[in-house]
Protein backbone atom coordinates (compact mmCIF):
# COMPACT_ATOMS: atom_id res chain seq x y z
CA UNK A 1 0.00 0.00 0.00
CA UNK A 2 1.12 3.39 -1.07
CA UNK A 3 2.24 5.73 1.95
CA UNK A 4 -0.03 8.51 2.33
CA UNK A 5 1.54 11.96 1.35
CA UNK A 6 0.16 15.16 3.42
CA UNK A 7 2.11 18.37 2.28
CA UNK A 8 0.06 20.25 4.74
CA UNK A 9 1.46 22.05 8.26
CA UNK A 10 -0.56 22.87 10.69
CA UNK A 11 -0.19 26.89 11.98
CA UNK A 12 -0.20 28.54 14.62
CA UNK A 13 1.88 31.48 15.24
CA UNK A 14 2.16 35.43 16.78
CA UNK A 15 0.93 38.74 16.44
CA UNK A 16 2.57 41.47 17.78
CA UNK A 17 3.40 45.20 16.77
CA UNK A 18 6.64 45.05 16.80
CA UNK A 19 7.26 41.84 17.05
CA UNK A 20 10.88 41.14 15.44
CA UNK A 21 12.54 40.51 18.90
CA UNK A 22 9.88 38.22 20.13
CA UNK A 23 11.76 34.70 20.99
CA UNK A 24 8.82 32.64 20.98
CA UNK A 25 9.14 30.75 17.36
CA UNK A 26 12.56 29.97 18.69
CA UNK A 27 11.49 27.51 21.69
CA UNK A 28 8.20 26.57 19.57
CA UNK A 29 9.22 24.75 16.29
CA UNK A 30 11.82 22.77 18.32
CA UNK A 31 9.32 21.57 20.72
CA UNK A 32 7.06 21.06 17.64
CA UNK A 33 9.65 19.00 15.79
CA UNK A 34 10.77 16.85 19.04
CA UNK A 35 6.81 16.02 19.03
CA UNK A 36 7.06 14.84 15.41
CA UNK A 37 4.57 17.33 14.79
CA UNK A 38 4.96 19.40 11.15
CA UNK A 39 3.39 22.68 12.54
CA UNK A 40 4.50 26.13 11.75
CA UNK A 41 4.84 29.09 14.11
CA UNK A 42 4.81 32.11 12.80
CA UNK A 43 5.64 35.42 14.53
CA UNK A 44 3.19 38.00 12.13
CA UNK A 45 4.02 41.61 12.36
CA UNK A 46 0.01 43.05 12.88
CA UNK A 47 -0.38 46.79 13.40
CA UNK A 48 -3.36 47.65 15.16
CA UNK A 49 -5.38 48.91 12.24
CA UNK A 50 -5.54 45.21 11.04
CA UNK A 51 -6.03 43.58 13.94
CA UNK A 52 -9.42 42.20 12.68
CA UNK A 53 -8.20 41.53 9.47
CA UNK A 54 -5.55 39.36 10.67
CA UNK A 55 -7.85 37.43 12.77
CA UNK A 56 -9.94 36.94 10.45
CA UNK A 57 -7.15 35.73 7.97
CA UNK A 58 -6.32 33.29 11.01
CA UNK A 59 -9.86 31.78 10.88
CA UNK A 60 -9.50 31.73 6.40
CA UNK A 61 -6.33 29.48 6.79
CA UNK A 62 -7.73 27.09 9.70
CA UNK A 63 -4.92 28.07 12.37
CA UNK A 64 -5.00 25.97 15.62
CA UNK A 65 -4.38 29.02 17.47
CA UNK A 66 -2.14 32.22 17.88
CA UNK A 67 -0.41 33.86 20.61
CA UNK A 68 -1.08 38.13 20.91
CA UNK A 69 1.64 40.34 22.43
CA UNK A 70 1.64 43.79 22.87
CA UNK A 71 0.04 45.75 21.92
CA UNK A 72 -3.15 43.42 21.31
CA UNK A 73 -3.61 41.34 24.23
CA UNK A 74 -7.13 43.66 25.16
CA UNK A 75 -8.08 44.95 21.49
CA UNK A 76 -8.21 41.21 20.53
CA UNK A 77 -11.07 40.39 22.40
CA UNK A 78 -13.75 41.83 20.74
CA UNK A 79 -13.01 39.90 17.81
CA UNK A 80 -13.07 36.25 19.55
CA UNK A 81 -15.53 33.70 20.49
CA UNK A 82 -15.24 33.20 23.89
CA UNK A 83 -12.94 33.49 26.91
CA UNK A 84 -11.28 31.35 29.56
CA UNK A 85 -11.98 32.13 33.20
CA UNK A 86 -8.69 33.78 34.15
CA UNK A 87 -8.73 35.67 30.91
CA UNK A 88 -12.09 36.95 31.40
CA UNK A 89 -11.04 38.07 35.00
CA UNK A 90 -7.99 39.57 33.73
CA UNK A 91 -9.30 41.12 30.66
CA UNK A 92 -6.50 40.04 28.71
CA UNK A 93 -5.84 37.61 25.96
CA UNK A 94 -2.06 36.24 24.90
CA UNK A 95 -3.28 32.84 23.64
CA UNK A 96 -5.74 31.99 21.45
CA UNK A 97 -7.09 28.60 20.84
CA UNK A 98 -9.10 27.31 18.47
CA UNK A 99 -11.72 24.85 19.37
CA UNK A 100 -14.41 23.02 17.15
CA UNK A 101 -13.57 26.14 14.42
CA UNK A 102 -14.79 28.61 17.59
CA UNK A 103 -11.61 31.63 18.64
CA UNK A 104 -11.66 31.10 22.34
CA UNK A 105 -9.36 33.41 24.30
CA UNK A 106 -7.05 32.09 27.05
CA UNK A 107 -3.95 33.63 28.93
CA UNK A 108 -0.94 31.92 29.55
CA UNK A 109 1.13 33.90 31.38
CA UNK A 110 0.17 33.89 34.66
CA UNK A 111 -0.27 30.27 34.77
CA UNK A 112 3.27 29.67 33.00
CA UNK A 113 4.83 31.56 35.95
CA UNK A 114 2.54 29.10 38.74
CA UNK A 115 3.51 26.09 36.49
CA UNK A 116 7.23 27.44 37.10
CA UNK A 117 6.36 28.29 41.37
CA UNK A 118 4.59 24.87 41.95
CA UNK A 119 8.06 23.33 41.19
CA UNK A 120 10.09 25.14 43.95
CA UNK A 121 7.08 25.64 46.15
CA UNK A 122 3.24 25.24 47.19
CA UNK A 123 1.58 29.11 46.58
CA UNK A 124 -1.28 27.81 49.14
CA UNK A 125 -1.26 30.36 51.92
CA UNK A 126 1.76 32.26 50.79
CA UNK A 127 1.95 36.27 50.84
CA UNK A 128 3.02 37.46 47.27
CA UNK A 129 4.66 40.77 46.21
CA UNK A 130 4.08 42.39 42.65
CA UNK A 131 6.48 44.73 41.80
CA UNK A 132 4.37 46.69 38.88
CA UNK A 133 1.07 46.96 38.00
CA UNK A 134 0.79 46.01 34.00
CA UNK A 135 -0.10 42.91 32.35
CA UNK A 136 2.36 40.98 33.96
CA UNK A 137 1.01 42.00 37.15
CA UNK A 138 -2.11 41.10 36.30
CA UNK A 139 -1.50 38.05 34.92
CA UNK A 140 0.21 36.42 37.63
CA UNK A 141 -1.79 38.49 40.84
CA UNK A 142 -5.35 36.45 39.30
CA UNK A 143 -3.21 33.11 38.43
CA UNK A 144 -1.62 32.88 41.94
CA UNK A 145 -5.16 34.29 43.87
CA UNK A 146 -6.43 31.53 41.72
CA UNK A 147 -4.04 28.88 43.08
CA UNK A 148 -4.23 30.18 46.79
CA UNK A 149 -1.85 32.73 47.75
CA UNK A 150 -3.24 34.32 51.00
CA UNK A 151 -2.00 37.44 50.48
CA UNK A 152 -1.40 40.19 47.07
CA UNK A 153 0.57 42.75 47.44
CA UNK A 154 0.90 45.57 44.51
CA UNK A 155 4.02 47.83 44.23
CA UNK A 156 3.81 50.43 41.60
CA UNK A 157 5.39 54.15 41.03
CA UNK A 158 2.26 55.28 39.44
CA UNK A 159 -0.78 55.41 42.27
CA UNK A 160 -3.15 55.37 39.90
CA UNK A 161 -2.02 52.28 38.07
CA UNK A 162 -1.05 50.21 40.83
CA UNK A 163 -4.74 51.44 42.55
CA UNK A 164 -6.36 49.96 39.48
CA UNK A 165 -4.70 46.58 39.98
CA UNK A 166 -5.49 46.88 43.59
CA UNK A 167 -9.25 47.33 42.46
CA UNK A 168 -9.11 44.33 40.11
CA UNK A 169 -7.38 42.36 42.88
CA UNK A 170 -10.59 43.31 45.57
CA UNK A 171 -12.98 43.05 43.28
CA UNK A 172 -13.82 40.38 40.88
CA UNK A 173 -10.66 38.71 41.60
CA UNK A 174 -11.40 38.45 45.14
CA UNK A 175 -15.23 37.19 44.48
CA UNK A 176 -13.90 34.64 42.17
CA UNK A 177 -11.35 32.97 45.46
CA UNK A 178 -14.49 33.18 47.85
CA UNK A 179 -12.86 36.38 49.23
CA UNK A 180 -10.04 34.44 50.72
CA UNK A 181 -7.27 36.58 49.41
CA UNK A 182 -5.91 39.78 51.34
CA UNK A 183 -5.17 42.71 49.06
CA UNK A 184 -3.13 45.56 49.35
CA UNK A 185 -0.87 48.66 47.53
CA UNK A 186 2.14 50.44 48.65
CA UNK A 187 3.88 52.80 46.81
CA UNK A 188 6.99 51.84 45.09
CA UNK A 189 9.44 54.55 45.76
CA UNK A 190 13.05 54.99 46.88
CA UNK A 191 14.62 51.52 48.04
CA UNK A 192 11.47 49.55 48.52
CA UNK A 193 11.72 47.52 51.68
CA UNK A 194 10.29 44.01 51.00
CA UNK A 195 8.05 44.01 53.73
CA UNK A 196 8.23 41.78 56.59
CA UNK A 197 6.32 38.56 56.26
CA UNK A 198 6.86 38.32 52.24
CA UNK A 199 7.31 34.41 50.90
CA UNK A 200 7.34 35.43 47.05
CA UNK A 201 8.77 38.81 45.33
CA UNK A 202 7.94 39.29 41.41
CA UNK A 203 9.55 41.73 39.13
CA UNK A 204 6.90 42.17 37.17
CA UNK A 205 8.21 45.44 35.46
CA UNK A 206 10.34 46.20 32.43
CA UNK A 207 12.83 47.20 34.62
CA UNK A 208 16.35 45.34 33.03
CA UNK A 209 14.78 44.50 29.92
CA UNK A 210 17.41 44.42 27.08
CA UNK A 211 19.49 46.86 26.25
CA UNK A 212 18.79 48.31 29.63
CA UNK A 213 20.57 45.37 31.36
CA UNK A 214 22.13 46.97 34.05
CA UNK A 215 19.30 48.74 35.35
CA UNK A 216 17.88 47.94 39.03
CA UNK A 217 14.50 47.63 40.28
CA UNK A 218 14.24 50.08 43.09
CA UNK A 219 14.52 47.92 45.93
CA UNK A 220 16.74 47.21 49.06
CA UNK A 221 17.97 44.13 47.99
CA UNK A 222 18.75 43.52 51.61
CA UNK A 223 15.40 42.79 52.58
CA UNK A 224 15.33 40.04 50.26
CA UNK A 225 15.89 36.92 52.93
CA UNK A 226 17.00 33.39 51.92
CA UNK A 227 13.34 31.62 52.71
CA UNK A 228 12.00 33.65 49.85
CA UNK A 229 11.00 32.93 46.15
CA UNK A 230 12.22 35.87 43.94
CA UNK A 231 11.33 36.11 40.22
CA UNK A 232 11.68 38.35 37.23
CA UNK A 233 9.39 37.86 34.28
CA UNK A 234 12.50 39.67 32.20
CA UNK A 235 13.59 36.65 29.42
CA UNK A 236 16.43 38.64 27.79
CA UNK A 237 18.79 38.50 30.31
CA UNK A 238 17.33 35.61 32.17
CA UNK A 239 20.32 36.55 34.45
CA UNK A 240 18.78 40.01 35.52
CA UNK A 241 20.45 42.14 38.63
CA UNK A 242 17.25 41.02 40.71
CA UNK A 243 18.01 36.97 39.43
CA UNK A 244 21.52 37.85 40.46
CA UNK A 245 21.09 39.42 43.70
CA UNK A 246 18.58 37.10 45.31
CA UNK A 247 20.81 33.91 44.34
CA UNK A 248 23.43 35.64 45.84
CA UNK A 249 21.64 35.97 49.29
CA UNK A 250 20.17 32.16 48.80
CA UNK A 251 17.23 32.59 47.80
CA UNK A 252 15.11 30.75 45.71
CA UNK A 253 15.22 32.21 42.21
CA UNK A 254 12.48 31.77 39.10
CA UNK A 255 14.21 33.11 36.03
CA UNK A 256 12.33 34.71 32.83
CA UNK A 257 13.51 32.15 30.28
CA UNK A 258 11.45 29.36 33.09
CA UNK A 259 8.43 31.77 33.07
CA UNK A 260 8.42 32.03 28.96
CA UNK A 261 9.02 27.94 28.64
CA UNK A 262 5.92 27.54 31.55
CA UNK A 263 3.86 29.44 29.40
CA UNK A 264 4.91 27.78 25.89
CA UNK A 265 4.18 24.48 27.71
CA UNK A 266 0.77 25.30 28.18
CA UNK A 267 0.04 27.35 24.68
CA UNK A 268 0.95 23.94 22.93
CA UNK A 269 -1.14 21.70 25.00
CA UNK A 270 -3.71 24.22 24.25
CA UNK A 271 -2.82 23.80 20.36
CA UNK A 272 -1.87 20.42 19.73
CA UNK A 273 -3.55 18.33 23.26
CA UNK A 274 0.03 17.10 23.51
CA UNK A 275 2.67 17.74 26.06
CA UNK A 276 6.31 19.07 25.20
CA UNK A 277 9.38 18.43 26.38
CA UNK A 278 10.21 21.64 28.10
CA UNK A 279 13.79 20.98 28.28
CA UNK A 280 14.05 21.13 24.24
CA UNK A 281 12.23 24.64 24.58
CA UNK A 282 14.97 25.84 27.85
CA UNK A 283 17.89 24.78 25.21
CA UNK A 284 16.68 26.46 22.36
CA UNK A 285 16.19 29.94 24.03
CA UNK A 286 19.72 29.61 26.47
CA UNK A 287 21.25 29.09 22.79
CA UNK A 288 20.08 31.92 21.88
CA UNK A 289 20.17 34.38 25.21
Amino acid sequence: MAKELNFKQELVGCFGFPVAENPTQAMIEPAFRAMGLDWRYLTLEVTPENLAAAVAGARAFGFKGFNCTIPHKVAVIEHLDGLGESAALMGAVNCVVNRDGKFIGENTDGKGFVSSFREIADPTGQSLLLLGAGGAARAIGVEMALAGVRKITVANRSEKRGRQLEALFRGPVSDAVGGTVEIEYLPLTGKFSVPEGTDIVVNATSIGLFPDVDAQVPIDVDSLTSEMVVADVIPNPPKTWLVREATARGCRVIDGLGMLVAQGVIGIEYWTGQTPDPAVMRTALEDIF
